[in-house]
């Protein structure tokens, strides 16, 4: 039902910036949070950024002060400005969408674009 579109990644120097954007399409129902994961090469998959239902935002420790993800209902679009890259962000970001329909919770999740931070 729900499909999410993700576009934004690419290659950049380390300090370079990169803007990810998650385009939400078909039947939606009591979203709970939408947000940014990511799996770097060997490692498990990790919360990058959420935002809530009621607006809250969450951050990983590692990306406090550099990231923000931000919404635009009217487009169903969520964003996510990634500033100052280190290359320990290279990594596959996923969107997100946690949805909850008769008491249970569905995850949908976008393909995955790549994150290239290097010299």
């Amino acid at each position: 039902q729900v499909q999410l579109v993700e576009s934004g990644g690419g290659s950049v120097q380390p300090g370079g910036s990169l803007r990810l954007a998650c385009v939400a399409s078909g039947s939606t129902f009591s979203i709970l949070s939408m947000g940014w994961y990511r799996q770097a090469l060997g490692k498990q998959r990790e919360l990058v950024a959420k935002i809530t239902k009621g607006g809250r935002t969450e951050f990983a420790d590692s990306v406090k002060g550099r990231f923000t993800i931000s919404r635009n209902n009217a487009k169903n679009t969520v964003y996510l400005e990634m500033n100052n890259l280190k290359p320990e962000d290279t990594a596959v970001y996923y969107c997100n969408q946690r949805t909850l329909r008769y008491a249970i919770e569905q995850d949908y999740w976008g393909q995955g674009t790549q994150v290239t931070v290097s010299s």
